[in-house]
């Protein structure tokens, strides 16, 4: 039996790995408000743009995670997340010296790599430190990192962009990541494998197609991984693309819409993600497992509407008004996606676990998201002009539909295996 862990300690351990989720947002949400001063001062087009904060990021930060969750399911995950919040916040403050396109691309990519240490073995100690009737509290908890990650980076990157320009912006969020690097390293406590399900022996990491083959022979996985990939499809999109949006066509200032921006998905987005993660716990104790899922589906049927109306609204109050809701239930599906994966896989392939689902929901939501609305900003504005970006924001409404399909299915399997009908599908 490992010595217990003081509630202390579990709760600073927590707290320093929300720090680290926020640090990586900051940086790499950055660019959503200062993504039309980048394209004015490096004369790209929207394509570029889309490359910039989405595929060429995600392949590298997704591919990565692979090989460095395997790494944290056989050693220290406390080093390897200190690690890579030094990379990552080294790269973003390089961004601010960047000529040209390429350079930034180059860049951008060297912050996907840092963050590919972070997400994996963060889930893997949190799912050690919290059993699973407090997981997706402690998930949503640590989810809110999206939100302060949004909220900082939108508010100093809107003002210090109007006051000093884009390039002062990387600059200013970026040193400060080694700090915090410096404190991961030197203050938080690895916690022992299996702590939280109080596992006596030595726990014996699997292979990695091991765990690809588990995921896919599980349904629920199957589900849930694909859920989270489309849902997040569009909030990805969203975050990169609202910000633009509102100062290309509604003419508002990056100091002005990062403050809006910031409040909404930076505070609203913190509240509906822990309340998003309490709601599912609450359900899912008293009513099964399959809430969990289920409360995501019932977060974007009602965003999904009100999206519409901000990408159609004729003023930037009535953008602003109508992206109020969806911003803060944007990130719901983090905390009860996250403690789903940990929940259905065995203690010993964690990390790997977190990584293959990051994978996907990096490739699809944070790569495809961002670039296909940029790319169809491009294909629409031939015909409409700036309000072509309207339409590509558009496009991704479909995607909701797809993952929400995906989230009930989810919860059907969940209810059905607790009842002893189990299917394949």
């Amino acid at each position: 039996m490992h010595p217990p862990i003081p509630d202390r300690q579990r709760r600073y351990t927590l707290f320093v790995l929300v720090l680290v989720f926020t640090s990586s947002h900051i940086d790499r949400q950055i660019m959503g408000i200062l993504g039309q001063p980048i394209k004015e001062s490096l004369l790209i087009t929207d394509t570029q743009l889309g490359l910039l904060t989405g595929i060429m990021f995600a392949v590298f930060y997704a591919t990565l995670g692979m090989p460095m969750a395997m790494w944290a399911d056989r050693h220290n995950r406390r080093n390897l997340i200190s690690f890579s919040v030094f990379l990552w916040s080294l790269m973003t403050a390089l961004c601010g010296a960047a000529a040209n396109f390429m350079q930034l691309l180059l860049f951008r990519i060297g912050v996907g790599v840092g963050e590919a240490g972070s997400n994996p073995p963060s889930h893997s100690m949190i799912a050690d430190l919290y059993p699973p009737a407090q997981r997706a509290t402690a998930m949503a908890i640590f989810g809110t990192g999206i939100n302060w990650g949004i909220l900082l980076g939108f508010l100093l990157g809107g003002w210090i962009n109007e006051w000093f320009g884009w390039r002062t912006a990387f600059v200013v969020v970026g040193l400060p990541g080694i700090l915090l690097a410096i404190l991961v390293r030197f203050t938080v406590i690895e916690p022992p494998r299996g702590y939280s399900e109080a596992k006596a022996s030595p726990v014996i990491p699997p292979g990695f197609w091991e765990v690809v083959r588990f995921m896919w022979g599980n349904p629920v996985l199957r589900h849930v991984v694909a859920a989270g990939a489309l849902i997040s499809f569009t909030g990805y999109a969203s975050i990169i693309w609202i910000p633009i949006y509102l100062v290309r066509i509604h003419e508002m200032g990056t100091g002005e819409v990062g403050s809006y921006l910031a409040l909404m998905i930076g505070l609203g987005g913190a509240l509906g993600i822990y309340l998003g993660g309490r709601l599912a716990d609450f359900l899912s104790a008293r009513h099964g497992e399959h809430w969990l899922p289920w409360v995501i589906a019932l977060a974007n049927l009602i965003a999904a509407p009100l999206l519409y109306l901000a990408f159609t609204a004729e003023t930037p109050m009535g953008a602003i008004a109508a992206y109020a809701i969806p911003a803060m239930l944007g990130t719901v599906y983090v905390a009860p996606g996250f403690a789903l994966i940990q929940n259905q896989t065995p203690v010993e392939m964690r990390s790997v676990a977190a990584a293959i689902n990051l994978f996907i929901t990096n490739i699809i939501g944070l790569g495809l998201g961002p670039f296909s609305v940029g790319f169809f900003s491009d294909y629409f504005t031939a015909d409409y002009g700036q309000d072509g970006l309207r339409y590509g924001l558009m496009t991704t409404l479909v995607v909701i539909a797809w993952g929400l399909c995906h989230y009930y299915r989810c919860g059907q399997l969940i209810r059905s295996k607790a009842t002893g009908y189990v299917s394949a599908t």
